[in-house]
């Protein structure tokens, strides 16, 4: 868990935080929009769509607040 920290913190100093957050909203927003189309347009199991939106709803959300955590703490 600390290089996972080591590795984020890193990132915050080297100025480049903004793009990884936005990078990962994007493929959350990816994520939502597959999960969405999974379920309106073809007969999967919930569990399929329903995790594409968890994940996609994830990456949207942790990132920045992760970023935003090791920057105070840091």
């Amino acid at each position: 868990m600390d290089e996972a920290l080591e590795v984020v913190d890193l990132l915050a100093d080297s100025g480049f935080e903004s793009v990884i957050v936005w990078l990962f909203r994007l493929i959350g927003l990816l994520a939502i929009v597959a999960g969405l189309g999974l379920w309106l347009l073809t007969d999967v199991t919930m569990l399929l769509w329903g995790g594409l939106v968890v994940v996609g709803l994830f990456l949207l959300v942790v990132p920045g607040l992760l970023l935003m955590a090791v920057e105070l703490l840091g």
